[in-house]
């Protein structure tokens, strides 16, 4: 009894907090996202809304730190700087951690102004985390397959381009991008 009991109540979890789940291909191979709307609505909505409208693809990881993160979304394959949306409030307050594999979105000191960047923590990364004195990063979701794609990212060699430090010298571009759940 105790045993089904268990098992239902496993199931029930899952479900309520299986979040959509969108697809990644690049250049260098796909991953897989899992995004927690229960946590951070509003980060969902607007990474979504950029999923959907297919800006994503075309755009490039313009940032990679080994042993940091993975940063994209921003720029197209010429460093070429996006349209976006307005900007969202920041939801780092939701209880989501830095950790490897997860998925925050990008900003400037300004908390408020995340708007289609996002990167993947490589790392457990607990110093972007909310707290009284920091504003955070709002994680919203995690790598759930092929992290060991992202993990590549890392190891290419990078280069300062237009400006910018930490560029990959072969461009990893998002090639696809479409909700799959």
């Amino acid at each position: 009894m105790l045993k089904h009991l268990v098992a239902t109540l496993a199931l029930f979890t899952s479900v309520v907090f299986a979040g959509p789940k969108v697809s990644v291909e690049t250049t260098l191979g796909s991953f897989v996202i899992e995004l927690n709307q229960e946590q951070a609505p509003i980060t969902v909505d607007n990474f979504l809304r950029y999923v959907d409208d297919g800006s994503y693809v075309g755009s490039q990881f313009h940032r990679v730190i080994d042993g940091f993160m993975a940063q994209g979304g921003g720029f197209d394959a010429e460093l070429n700087r996006l349209p976006t949306y307005a900007s969202i409030k920041n939801e780092a307050d939701n209880g989501l951690v830095n950790d490897a594999a997860t998925i925050a979105m990008a900003r400037t000191n300004d908390p408020d102004s995340a708007s289609r960047q996002f990167f993947i923590n490589l790392v457990n990364n607990s110093f972007l985390n909310y707290s009284v004195r920091n504003p955070g990063y709002a994680v919203f979701g995690k790598v759930t397959e092929g992290f060991d794609v992202v993990q590549q990212m890392a190891e290419k060699p990078t280069a300062r381009k237009n400006r910018m430090q930490d560029v990959p010298v072969t461009p990893i571009v998002i090639t696809k991008m479409e909700r799959i759940q």
